[in-house]
């Protein structure tokens, strides 16, 4: 270790050195300086929309300058936005809020942060339902508490059971963080796998869930169900959505949580003291993206829904990938294990995941994340949000790196 590298574990606090820096923000990183030395790099680690923010929610944007708003904001936000925040969750989720029930913050990262620090004790146990989002483990971590890592299968298409999730409670356990769809997974939990999470909840009342739903528009196989939607533990159900991924608007960081009165104060605390309101302008567009309907949203679904078909087969034609069918959100997450003790031209050996997503953006220029990020060690996450040719020559180049393996 470097004589600056000591001195700077001796002055940082044991909270931040041991938190882990995002794998997908680590892999974009490395992607970048690959292309700064030239190289032609397809980055497939980002979970970023490649469409451009709709123009009616731009133009919303600029009238808003225009009008003023230019001050600081209440710290749950606008009370109009918060208003129709209430009325979509009434109108297209089925779940009956006030503007008191609900906290904008700066991205939905954020209101996840709130809530788990707003409701976790040092000590305490978080049920994580794996393969999971990359920040969640380490937002348990922040707050002190101990993730319980629950793993569904792949047979069950990565999707952990009520069955899975009781045996896992025990007198420690304070909340229980999943996705649908999810992130890396793509799965989607129908009304019946949440019914019976529900009935787990009523039977532990002690217990609160954080449903993240910021996939919720981007779903191709049916509905989109909320657990909160389940009225006898409505109250122990905290719902995270936001405008990032069914807008594209990831860069106006807007993001939102609906809970009841006691938590969502909380976390209107919580963000009192570490960012207050959200940006004036972003809430202004994101007001007019829920004015505006879904019809936008729509139209990009129905590209990544054609980009998955596309990639599916794709994948297919990569002996050794073993690659259920995502329902929603854009993400393939391929089980890779077959590649594994395999050696590389350089004669170095493919040992986990990580190693494999190294040599692909090394030799095929190609930039994924590992699944050890995602509690997956066996399998690699690829966005497939990105233009037809570029998945195309993508998993082109994918295929031929992996066969120099041996």
């Amino acid at each position: 270790m470097s004589a600056s590298a000591t001195l700077a574990a001796t002055f940082l606090s044991d909270r931040i050195s041991a938190l882990q820096e995002s794998q997908t923000i680590a892999m974009a990183k490395k992607s970048r300086e690959l292309a700064a030395q030239g190289h032609n790099v397809i980055n497939l680690s980002f979970g970023e929309p490649d469409f451009q923010t709709p123009q009616y929610i731009k133009d919303a944007a600029k009238r808003a300058l225009d009008e003023g708003y230019t001050k600081y904001t209440p710290v749950p936000g606008y009370v109009e936005l918060r208003q129709a925040i209430a009325d979509k969750l009434r109108r297209e989720n089925r779940l009956e809020y006030q503007c008191e029930n609900i906290v904008v913050s700066t991205g939905a990262k954020q209101a996840l942060a709130n809530a788990v620090m707003s409701m976790v004790n040092p000590g305490e146990e978080v049920i994580v339902l794996a393969p999971y989002w990359v920040s969640y483990e380490e937002m348990v971590r922040l707050a002190e508490g101990v993730s319980v890592r629950v793993m569904g299968s792949l047979e069950n298409d990565y999707k952990a059971t009520a069955a899975q999730i009781e045996e896992a409670i025990t007198p420690r356990t304070k909340l229980i963080m999943y996705s649908s769809p999810c992130n890396p997974t793509g799965a989607v939990f129908s009304r019946e796998e949440l019914a019976d999470i529900a009935a787990v909840l009523a039977r532990h009342p002690q217990v609160f869930a954080i449903a993240d739903e910021i996939y919720e528009y981007i779903n191709f196989e049916g509905e989109h169900v909320s657990l909160a939607e389940f009225d006898e533990i409505k109250d122990q159900v905290i719902t995270v959505n936001g405008f990032s991924k069914g807008y594209a608007m990831t860069g106006w960081r807007v993001g939102y949580l609906a809970a009841r009165k006691e938590i969502a104060g909380a976390c209107e605390k919580m963000q009192s003291q570490i960012t207050s309101g959200t940006c004036s302008i972003a809430q202004r567009a994101a007001l007019a993206a829920l004015e505006g309907g879904r019809s936008s949203a729509d139209e990009m679904v129905t590209a990544y829904h054609r980009r998955r078909d596309l990639v599916l087969k794709l994948v297919k034609e990569i002996p050794g990938f073993k690659t259920p069918t995502p329902a929603g959100a854009f993400y393939v997450f391929p089980d890779v294990s077959a590649y594994f003790g395999k050696k590389a031209p350089q004669g170095e050996t493919i040992e986990n995941a990580t190693d494999l997503a190294m040599f692909l953006l090394n030799d095929a220029h190609v930039a994924a994340v590992t699944g050890e990020a995602f509690g997956a060690p066996n399998c690699m996450r690829f966005s497939t949000a990105a233009a037809d040719e570029k998945l195309r020559e993508a998993f082109i180049r994918i295929k031929d790196s992996l066969e120099k393996l041996v």
